[in-house]
């Protein structure tokens, strides 16, 4: 299995030829969640609804740490396959298996430890505490397939290929759906149906990755002595991606704030955040996929010393992936009752949701801008402005924001829904004054 030169050919082309299966595999992943809510809200009550959307939050924890150190990963690789360097390449994959394999059962372990006092000081409405107790409980058993499959995912993608990912989560979806209908309706499992389903298909999906991998002529021979960790490796991986790994965990901190504000505004409102967040990452599917492949594709140019490509590549990829984000953007505006009647018939959880969705919609628009900037910045290893960017955005103006609006607004959601793209928008522009400072400064020194 050859590597997938991205330094060369026309940028456009090849950075949507790259960034299409991101995109298809977002989809695909993003269904996981969006089927469990569906088969739950059909088959359940409001008190499942809120459990799985509650208990998501929670889960996206672990998500949101493992994310920041694929993405180191897949920049080291991305950096090192650029400038031909393979057997540097070979040692970062095995050092990422290792370290990943550690990372799911500490993780494990730390996050039940955690999960009853987190979900008390999230509010977690009395109704739905036990079934959320028992959603998350059984999503943490399955952290070594997470871990796994975004271990491999990461490495292909900083190889260059980002296709085979993609098929690797369609798998796991379609096991996943089917799994979803047979315990939650046939066996009346509820919730425990739906956490059952998401870990089983990313067992099976990471299983089948590691086989195919195998079986061909990929880089990594998989034998026992090629996964021992490479200190020098390790503090590399940990310098690029813990950073990163921290800025998500901050953001992700700011919206567990937000669903313990609207938890206690009750379970129609809980439900509404739950359904919102659904929505949030389909429409933000764009941007977060052109993000990603910006990382990868600016990583092997600057490994290849064409810093010019990649700086087209970002003007590129947030043009297109704005352009997406907008249509998101009008469906919430114009038929929000559509967009909350996917996942609920109850008239409660809609009158509460039109206003929220209307306002909240405004993000799609302006987190486009701040998660392709970031994706550029990453690319080049500036993960500690990054960090410290998402830090100030969600430490500083999130809560901050989510305490005042809590306190004084609690019973409008639609004010409440204005918290995010206002803070997104402060983001992107600092963010974007700081790109276009720090590149007119590189170009006059060059």
């Amino acid at each position: 299995m050859k590597e997938y030169n991205l330094t060369e050919g026309n940028i456009l082309k090849t950075l949507l030829f790259f960034a299409a299966p991101f995109l298809a595999a977002n989809i695909l992943q993003s269904l996981y969640g969006a089927v469990d809510l569906f088969v739950v809200g059909k088959y359940c009550t409001a008190a499942s609804v809120a459990a799985v959307s509650t208990g998501t939050q929670v889960t996206q924890i672990i998500t949101s740490l493992i994310t920041g150190l694929t993405l180191g990963s897949t920049i080291l690789i991305g950096q090192y396959t650029g400038s031909r360097e393979f057997e540097t390449v070979k040692k970062i994959i095995g050092t990422t298996f290792t370290v990943f394999a550690i990372t799911a059962v500490v993780l494990t372990v730390v996050m039940l430890l955690l999960e009853r006092p987190l979900l008390v000081l999230l509010d977690t409405p009395k109704e739905s505490f036990a079934l959320t107790m028992e959603y998350v409980a059984i999503c943490l058993l399955g952290n070594i397939f997470v871990c796994g499959y975004n271990a491999i995912s990461a490495i292909l993608r900083g190889y260059g290929d980002s296709a085979r990912p993609m098929i690797f989560i369609a798998i796991a979806c379609v096991i996943n759906v089917v799994l979803d209908f047979l315990f939650v309706k046939n066996f009346g499992l509820d919730v425990a149906g739906t956490a059952l389903a998401t870990i089983i298909s990313q067992g099976i999906s990471m299983g089948i990755a590691v086989v195919y991998l195998k079986k061909k002529d990929f880089i990594f021979d998989f034998k026992w002595k090629s996964f021992y960790p490479v200190w020098d490796i390790t503090k590399k991986l940990a310098r690029v991606g813990i950073p990163i790994s921290f800025q998500e965990l901050m953001v992700r901190i700011s919206f567990l704030y937000l669903m313990a504000v609207m938890n206690r505004c009750g379970v129609y409102a809980a439900s509404v955040v739950g359904i919102g967040s659904k929505y949030d990452v389909f429409a933000m599917l764009s941007a977060t996929s052109m993000a990603s492949a910006l990382s990868a594709l600016t990583a092997q140019n600057i490994g290849a010393g064409k810093p010019e490509r990649a700086r087209k590549s970002l003007w590129y990829g947030m043009s297109f992936a704005l352009g997406i984000s907008c249509l998101f953007w009008l469906w919430a505006q114009l038929s929000p009752q559509s967009m909350l009647q996917v996942f609920t018939h109850d008239e409660h959880v809609i009158a509460a949701g039109v206003p929220f969705f209307r306002s909240c919609s405004y993000d799609y628009i302006m987190v486009t801008m701040v998660f392709c900037l970031n994706g550029y910045l990453n690319g080049k290893q500036k993960t500690v402005w990054t960090m410290v960017s998402c830090s100030v955005g969600a430490l500083l103006l999130r809560i901050p924001m989510v305490y005042f609006f809590g306190k004084y607004f609690a019973g409008d959601l639609g004010m409440l829904g204005r918290i995010a793209p206002t803070v997104s928008g402060i983001m992107a522009c600092y963010t974007l004054i700081y790109v276009i400072y720090r590149e007119k400064r590189i170009l006059k020194l060059s």
